[in-house]
């Protein structure tokens, strides 16, 4: 047996592995719709925003535009901002101001990371501010929430008791970076912690997805609050992590008409996100980043390096096993390919997307060891303290 036909023999199991035992990770579900509580319960938003005045001011106004029975109030965390970010947010408060509290983040203590900082301080004046708020819904300060979105975030946890309910919202994806990569992201989230096994109790899977958060106020202290996460560049994976082991319910759906307002125009950008927490996804473990790669290689790349090299040679059992896995490939990478509104054809370019990937991981793995991981906003972070979870 030759080793290209060994290599498309792992490649096509390693995909029915992937499709049989990973609860359906690449289907699209929308979310249900709740009926109303006997009783709606206080919310009080907490923004953590660091230069953010491009995004902000739509942010804040869509989440006092809610169509919740409720009350729902907004803390915006000004985590040191340069840009006038706070100005923006309360002009967009503009005649609700009693609805909206604005904090002066305090410098970075040790052993934290900017973002769980800043949530902690919006949690700290929330406790005095919006005492009775029964959930805590920590969002970024560049989503724009659909009008309806608590209401109904609200209405599944209280009908199904969840401790932690999240949405994966839709990123801006129009120009080419962003359409080559940004369907890519969600999909490797969705294979790493597929959202059936987050919200089953009796699995170790956990995920969240960090630009909508509504956390039950009791689910926090039960896990010591934000305390237990301090360190984490990946926070949203790390939150719901510690929520789960102590027997708290989950939740993660995708959004469709919640949307990210940050727009990636060049390569860069998103290459940076990515490299940020890669390594810290892998607990910085040099063997972890061999094995990804690795695997990353055998999954993704030898496929279609397995069928150009059949078809120069004359083809043969493993170009057509080879091309089988591709198809596979393909096949689980197409729900996301429509979901993002992109021609079928962007499923096959997923082998060239997923060296993207592999080379900002491998990149993030060099600049933890030179000691520059987690930077983010001219600000360096997390450092040897994070721990693991998914990108937000």
């Amino acid at each position: 047996m030759s080793v290209a036909l060994v290599l498309a023999v792992a490649t096509v199991l390693a995909w029915g592995v992937l499709v049989v035992a990973r609860a359906g990770f690449w289907r699209i579900e929308r979310p249900e719709r709740f009926p109303d509580p006997a009783r709606w319960p206080d919310v009080v938003a907490v923004i953590p925003a660091r230069d953010e005045a491009e995004s902000i001011g739509q942010t804040v106004a869509s989440l006092l535009d809610q169509d919740y029975p409720g009350r729902l109030s907004v803390v915006v965390v000004d985590d040191q901002s340069a840009d006038g970010t706070a100005r923006v947010a309360l002009e967009a408060a503009s005649g609700r101001e009693d609805r909206l509290a604005l904090v002066a983040g305090a410098p970075l203590p040790s052993g934290w990371t900017g973002k769980v900082w800043a949530m902690e301080q919006g949690v700290a004046h929330a406790d005095i501010w919006a005492a009775g708020a029964e959930y805590v819904l920590f969002t970024d300060a560049d989503i724009r929430h659909a009008p309806g979105q608590v209401r109904a975030l609200v209405a599944r946890a209280e009908a199904r008791r969840l401790d932690l309910a999240s949405l994966m919202v839709r990123l801006h994806c129009a120009t080419l970076p962003e359409r080559a990569l940004i369907p890519a992201f969600v999909h490797f989230f969705r294979m790493l912690y597929p959202f059936r096994l987050i919200a089953d109790p009796a699995s170790r899977v956990a995920g969240a997805a960090g630009g909508v958060m509504l956390a039950r106020r009791q689910a926090l202290a039960a896990i010591g609050g934000l305390a237990a996460l301090k360190g984490a560049l990946i926070d949203d994976c790390t939150l719901a992590a510690r929520i789960k082991e102590q027997g708290g319910r989950l939740w993660l759906g995708l959004a469709d008409e919640t949307v990210s307002l940050r727009v990636y125009r060049g390569w860069g950008e998103p290459w940076a996100m990515i490299a940020r927490s890669a390594y810290d996804q892998l607990g910085h473990s040099p063997l972890a980043l061999l094995g990804t790669v690795l695997a990353m290689a055998l999954v993704f790349v030898a496929p279609p390096v397995l069928v150009a090299a059949g078809l120069v040679s004359g083809g043969g059992s493993a170009t057509i096993i080879a091309a089988i896995a591709w198809e596979m490939m393909a096949a689980t990478y197409l729900p996301m390919v429509r979901f993002y509104r992109l021609p079928a054809a962007w499923a096959l370019a997923l082998p060239a997307v997923s060296l993207v990937y592999l080379g900002a991981t491998v990149h993030s793995a060099w600049n933890y060891h030179r000691g520059r991981g987690g930077r983010w906003k001219g600000r360096i972070e997390g450092g040897r303290t994070g721990t693991g979870g998914a990108a937000s």
